[in-house]
């Protein structure tokens, strides 16, 4: 089976359907939404090209999601936020909002594994710099043998000692990767495929300029227009889950 993950879009339509246009092109059982759709510049809309495919999508909610139902509600975060979850708030309608909190925050496809943070939480921190011994620890609620998640919009794949592997599908539409392009995953009988697809990175400002999307080129500045150090983003992370580092990845 071969499955495509499309993970941290945040509202970035441009890249998305850049992404979409080379899946057209290739043959794919079914579609992943990895989460985080939401808390962006044009997330309807992202969310309707997804919703319009004909191959069969399973959606995974992120943070973001949550996130954007609370706000939708009217719930408060406990704590002082950005201004993503109330924007994506106010531009999704009531099926929508529906829709994101019926989402699980982890499915099994095909022997795999889809979750946003981990199967345990969608907002837990692993990246290419996580000890193995975390990430065993992450994914101890699963006995599948490829654990595919997002939310550090960087890419990697690592190898546990027992055989299993956790792997990032990267970002869509905010990649850390030191280079602005829509980064995503293809998975066939359980061996994942980092991708990569280049697109119009100054067309795509313009027209999510035209969100009116606040503060939208500080948004967007470490990822699309002057690209972070992808070794510095890993090791901040890492830093905010109040960890050292070590390489994990092959």
């Amino acid at each position: 089976m071969r499955i495509a993950v499309v993970a941290d879009v945040h509202g970035n339509l441009p890249a998305l359907r850049a992404v979409l246009a080379e899946l057209d092109s290739l043959r794919v059982d079914a579609i992943v939404v990895g989460g985080d759709t939401a808390a962006g510049p044009l997330v309807q809309e992202s969310l309707e090209l997804l919703w319009a495919r004909h191959e069969p999508l399973h959606w995974v909610r992120g943070n973001g999601e949550r996130e954007t139902v609370d706000r939708f509600d009217g719930i408060e975060p406990p704590q002082p936020t950005s201004d993503w979850a109330p924007w994506s708030a106010q531009r999704i309608d009531r099926r929508w909002r529906d829709r994101m909190a019926s989402w699980p925050i982890a499915l099994e496809l095909d022997g795999t594994c889809f979750c946003h943070g981990s199967p345990r939480a969608d907002d837990e921190i692993l990246t290419r710099g996580t000890r193995p011994d975390v990430l065993a620890a992450a994914i101890a609620e699963t006995c599948a043998a490829l654990i595919v998640g997002a939310h550090t919009h960087q890419q990697f794949v690592a190898s546990l000692p027992d055989g299993r592997a956790v792997a990032n599908a990267g970002s869509v539409g905010l990649p850390y990767e030191g280079r602005p392009a829509a980064f995503w995953m293809l998975v066939s009988d359980q061996v994942p495929q980092l991708r990569e697809t280049r697109y119009d990175i100054g067309a795509a400002v313009e027209e999510l300029r035209a969100s009116g999307f606040p503060d939208l080129d500080e948004a967007i500045r470490e990822s699309l227009l002057e690209p972070a150090d992808p070794a510095s983003v890993t090791a901040f992370f890492e830093n905010q889950a109040g960890r050292g580092g070590h390489p994990a990845t092959h």
